[in-house]
């Protein structure tokens, strides 16, 4: 069994940067892809990024393009989310997931194992 913790959410004001954390116990973290989805008041949980298992396969959901990095070091069994310049709109909770096969996917159910999430506000 894979357990997940996410770090570093916060209160931002708009055009800040936050790094989130997402460390992974057990040995087959470096075998498995990552993704991070949000979800805000009201809404659906949406996919935000997701990276294969040795970083060589990357997606971005359009929102987030060109601000949002995802990365990983599998040493450390953890997958980052640098986040910056941050919008109101970035608001939600973010939670970090896993999926027991090497490639990404923008798809929720397709991920086998979720964090408990951490909160991030954008204040403008």
């Amino acid at each position: 069994q894979v357990q997940l913790v996410e770090s570093g959410g916060g209160l931002v004001q708009a055009g800040g940067s936050l790094r989130l954390a997402c460390l992974a116990s057990g040995s087959a973290f470096s075998g498995y892809a990552a993704g991070w989805f949000r979800q805000a008041p009201g809404k659906e949980r949406e996919f935000v990024a997701a990276i294969s298992w040795n970083g060589g396969s990357i997606y971005y959901a359009d929102p987030v393009k060109g601000r949002f990095t995802i990365s990983r070091v599998n040493a450390k069994n953890t997958v980052y989310l640098q986040m910056n310049s941050l919008k109101p709109e970035d608001s939600a909770v973010y939670y970090c997931a896993l999926r027991k096969v090497a490639g990404p996917t923008r798809s929720a159910p397709r991920y086998d194992y979720w964090g408990q999430g951490t909160q991030v506000t954008v204040s403008s």
